[in-house]
């Protein structure tokens, strides 16, 4: 049976990637040796991945990337990708990710700006190797942007589609030397606010309203907020630092899961394409309504002393789960119940399509709110024609089947996560109610972070089964890169047809 996909130029890009790796290793590399700790966790993979990285490139026939390719090359360089980045942490053998399995879970994490973790005690691993935590998931927001703007939008998946219609970049779709520009474009833009990011949390230092924030904080916290991915250098997150910090994190969260050719449209003057952008509307709309339902909830509750800090922990823990950022500044578990099923509504949401967000996107949500009013409309006048429109643009009908599908079979992945993951911890006898499973499953397949109860804001997913967290790590993957193209590696007609 001959193969019909061209694997060799789909490696041979995954080898660019890997070859690649080798710039971001050098960092921490570079710290370990400023700190005097080892740098043989950093200098062995940056040897192995530039090696690998070469010889691969070596496979590529010379070959385009066509749609069959893509979907095999995506697949691929996020797994490998999480492989590479497992590897520091097994060879620093230091705490709980020096287990291999749970080194994955951790790096598969982090690459997909899941932000969940396995980490016990902070204190008994290197700043080098906590910095290469913050490295991949900003590594992992990056990509994902790149990804979804230019690759997945010609494969009809992650909602790229429907944001095409006010984009200045009209040839996201196709593979030419374009999306090189689109790449470089957004490359520039993901730095530029990482780097503003930076300097407005040390700048809080210096004017005194960040006491404790050192500039390797506010390094760390800088690639994993505008990435939204989650992971901080600090067991309490974000709940170590001053009101001021979570504040402006809270911003930069709410950018970071804004469409980023949206955002290249407003700096390029266009600023009336934020009153055109219905997704953007709704996504603002979605913000406020969890953030006052929470501080309602919060305020009758009697938690905090202030309303005033009452809002900022709400609309802190709404913009971290929504955005998929997954920060804590206080460990909402000991919320009252309203507050906490209202958060757990929202690790369903997340940002705009085109950003580095992750679970369902409000684009979805929003057509599927849309198509279902319509449909009800059409119930009453079957007659009449009534189309689902986005920003005044008519989505066709083919891109609405497509959503109801993506939303339906992301469900329905959930699902089946919260079983497996009930039934895992029933087999060795782990107490584990049904809404904490149902928070780790949403939590790691919709790639937020941190769910309720053991792996909670200040938990840890350590005490899961291996088992459990071998399987999360490939729902992590599987999510991240929006299910479509590892189902399709899996259809036979895929290689053959």
């Amino acid at each position: 049976m001959e193969v019909r996909v061209d694997w060799r130029t789909s490696v041979g890009e995954v080898g660019t990637v890997l070859k690649w790796l080798v710039v971001p290793l050098l960092a921490p590399l570079v710290l370990a040796v400023f700190d005097g700790t080892p740098v043989a966790p950093f200098l062995l993979p940056l040897v192995l991945t530039g090696a690998s990285g070469l010889a691969l490139e070596r496979l590529r026939a010379g070959g385009d990337i066509g749609r069959r390719e893509a979907f095999l090359m995506v697949s691929l360089a996020w797994l490998v990708v999480a492989l590479v980045g497992a590897v520091p942490f097994v060879v620093a053998g230091e705490g709980a990710v020096a287990h291999p399995v749970n080194a994955l879970f951790e790096s598969m994490s982090g690459v997909t700006t899941t932000g969940a973790t396995v980490l016990l005690d902070f204190s008994v691993h290197s700043r080098a190797i906590l910095l290469w935590r913050q490295i991949l998931q900003w590594l992992g927001g990056l990509g994902i942007l790149v990804l979804a703007t230019a690759v997945l939008a010609r494969l009809g998946v992650n909602g790229a589609q429907l944001m095409e219609g006010e984009s200045q970049l009209q040839d996201v779709r196709r593979l030419t030397p374009h999306i090189r520009e689109t790449a470089r474009l957004l490359w520039l833009l993901y730095i530029a606010l990482t780097a503003l990011n930076v300097a407005v949390l040390y700048g809080l230092h210096v004017v005194g309203l960040a006491p404790v924030m050192t500039p390797f904080d506010a390094v760390a916290h800088a690639l994993t907020t505008v990435s939204t991915a989650g992971f901080s250098p600090r067991p309490e997150s974000l709940g170590a630092f001053s009101g001021a910090v979570q504040w402006a994190t809270t911003l930069f969260m709410i950018v970071g899961a804004t469409s980023f050719v949206l955002l290249y449209e407003v700096l390029g003057g266009e600023v009336e394409a934020l009153w055109r952008s219905d997704e953007f509307h709704f996504y603002l709309v979605l913000l406020g309504v969890f953030t006052v339902g929470v501080t309602g909830s919060l305020v009758v509750g009697g938690l905090f002393a202030t309303t005033p800090e009452t809002l900022r922990h709400a609309a802190f823990q709404v913009a971290s789960i929504v955005t998929t950022t997954g920060y804590a500044s206080v460990d909402y578990n000991t919320w009252p119940p309203l507050a906490r099923h209202l958060l757990f509504a929202c690790l369903f949401l997340g940002g705009m399509a085109g950003s580095t967000t992750c679970s369902i996107k409000v684009v979805r949500w929003l057509v599927v709110l849309k198509g279902f009013r319509r449909d009800l409309f059409r119930s009453i006048r079957p007659e009449l024609v009534r189309p689902v429109r986005l920003n005044g643009d008519v989505v066709d009908e083919e891109t609405l089947a497509d959503v109801y599908g993506y939303t339906l079979v992301s469900l329905l992945f959930f699902a089946f996560t919260a079983a497996l993951v009930a039934a895992d911890a029933a087999r060795v006898g782990l107490a584990l109610s049904e809404f904490e499973a149902m928070s780790i499953a949403a939590a790691t397949f919709f790639n937020v972070g941190p769910a309720f109860g053991i792996a909670g804001p200040y938990g840890t997913y350590e005490g899961l089964p291996a088992t459990t967290k071998a399987a999360l790590t490939v729902l992590m993957w599987v999510g991240r890169i929006e299910i479509v193209p590892v189902l399709v590696l899996l259809t036979p007609s895929y290689w053959t047809s």
